[in-house]
C-alpha cells in the first residue's frame, strides 16, 4: 500500500513538473498545456477549466516545459521552449520579438471547406421552390494554395403545379492554384465554368493566369480583429455561347480581390467580399464582365454555421434581350470543417 502511494505521488509530481503554467496578474494560475499563441491571445488547455483563450495583457507569467513550434512571419519555423514574463517573450532563453512571429504552435494545415444550403417552398395560390447550394474546398501548403468552389441555383414558380416556370437555373464551378514565390507574392492559374438557363448562357469557360499579392494573411489586429486581403491581376481567355448566337471567344484583362474579416468584438462572426473584373483587351472601356459578392458567416453549434450572401453579376454587352445585371440572395445553414 505504501509502495503504491509513492508510485502515484511520483507520477503526479512528474506530471506537474512537465505541465505548462499560466499566471494571471491577479495572482490566479492555471496548469496544463499551451495550445497556441496568436494575435495577442494565448489559447491554453487547463487541467481544471478546460480550453480557454486569454489576452496576454492579463498574463504576468507563462512558462512551458516542452518545445513549441514558432512560425515566423517569413514562413520559417523553429522549435523552442517559449516563456513570457510581463509581456516579454523568450525562446529557449533568448529574447523573442513577437512582432516577427505569426503564431506559436500554429494550426496544422489541412483541407478546409464548407457546404451551405438554403431552400424555400410555397403552396396554395402560388406554388414555388427555391434551392441554393454553395460549396468550397481549400488547402494551404508552405508554397502553394489550392481553392475550389461550386454553386447551384434553382428556382421555379407558378399558380399551380402545371404552369411552373423556371426563374433561376444556374451552375458555377471554379478553381485556382497559387504558388508563392516570396512571402507575399504569388502566381496563379485559375479556371471557371458557368451555365445559366435563364440568361440563355449555354456555357462560359474561363482560363487565366497572373500575379497576386497577399497583403494580409490571417493577420490579427488588437483593435479590429483578424484580416485577410489579396489582390490579383492577369489575363483570362473566355469562350462562351448563348442560345441562338454563335460561339464567342476573346481575351480579357483580369483584376480581382478577396477580403475576409473576423471582427474582434463579435465572436464567431466573419465577413467576406470578393470581386472579379474582366474587361476585354480589344474594348476594355465598354465590354466587360463583373462578378462580386458580399456575405457573412456566424458559427452556431459545433461545425454548423449561419450564412448570408448577396451576389451581383454584370455583363456590359448581354446578347438579345438579356439584362445586364443579375442579383442573387442567400440565407441558409452550412457545415464547415
Amino acid at each position: 500500500m505504501i509502495r503504491q502511494f509513492f508510485v502515484v505521488a511520483a507520477a503526479a509530481a512528474a506530471f506537474t513538473a512537465t505541465a505548462d503554467m499560466l499566471v494571471f496578474k491577479s495572482g490566479a494560475r492555471l496548469t496544463g498545456k499551451v495550445v497556441r499563441i496568436e494575435g495577442g491571445e494565448i489559447k491554453f488547455a487547463s487541467d481544471d477549466v478546460g480550453e480557454v483563450k486569454v489576452s496576454q495583457d492579463k498574463v504576468a507569467e507563462l512558462t512551458t516545459e516542452a518545445a513549441n513550434t514558432i512560425l515566423y512571419a517569413d514562413k520559417t519555423k523553429e522549435d523552442a521552449v517559449v516563456c513570457m514574463t510581463n509581456g516579454q517573450y523568450t525562446a529557449s532563453g533568448k529574447a523573442l520579438d513577437m512582432g516577427n512571429v505569426k503564431a506559436v504552435n500554429p494550426e496544422v494545415e489541412t483541407w478546409h471547406g464548407s457546404v451551405n444550403a438554403s431552400a424555400a417552398a410555397a403552396r396554395g395560390n402560388t406554388e414555388s421552390e427555391t434551392v441554393t447550394v454553395l460549396a468550397d474546398l481549400s488547402r494551404r501548403w508552405e508554397k502553394d494554395r489550392l481553392a475550389a468552389n461550386f454553386g447551384y441555383y434553382f428556382a421555379q414558380s407558378g399558380r399551380n403545379g402545371v404552369d411552373k416556370e423556371k426563374t433561376e437555373d444556374r451552375i458555377v464551378i471554379g478553381g485556382q492554384e497559387d504558388h508563392f514565390w516570396a512571402n507575399k507574392v504569388y502566381s496563379y492559374v485559375n479556371g471557371k465554368y458557368e451555365r445559366d438557363g435563364i440568361n440563355n448562357l449555354q456555357y462560359r469557360y474561363q482560363i487565366g493566369t497572373g500575379l497576386g499579392y497577399q497583403w494580409l494573411d490571417n493577420e490579427v489586429f488588437e483593435s479590429t480583429g483578424k484580416w485577410s486581403f489579396s489582390q490579383e491581376a492577369g489575363l483570362t481567355y473566355i469562350k462562351e455561347k448563348y442560345e441562338h448566337h454563335a460561339d464567342d471567344d476573346r481575351c480579357a484583362f483580369r483584376y480581382a480581390h478577396h477580403l475576409n474579416w473576423a471582427p474582434r468584438w463579435v465572436d464567431k462572426l466573419a465577413f467576406t467580399h470578393n470581386l472579379e473584373y474582366l474587361p476585354d483587351t480589344d474594348d476594355w472601356a465598354d465590354s466587360y464582365l463583373l462578378d462580386t459578392d458580399v456575405g457573412f458567416t456566424y458559427a452556431l453549434i459545433g461545425a454548423w454555421q449561419l450564412i448570408g450572401k448577396v451576389e451581383w453579376d454584370y455583363n456590359s454587352n448581354p446578347p438579345g434581350s438579356t439584362k445586364s445585371s443579375d442579383f442573387r440572395y442567400m440565407l441558409g445553414l452550412g457545415y464547415k470543417w
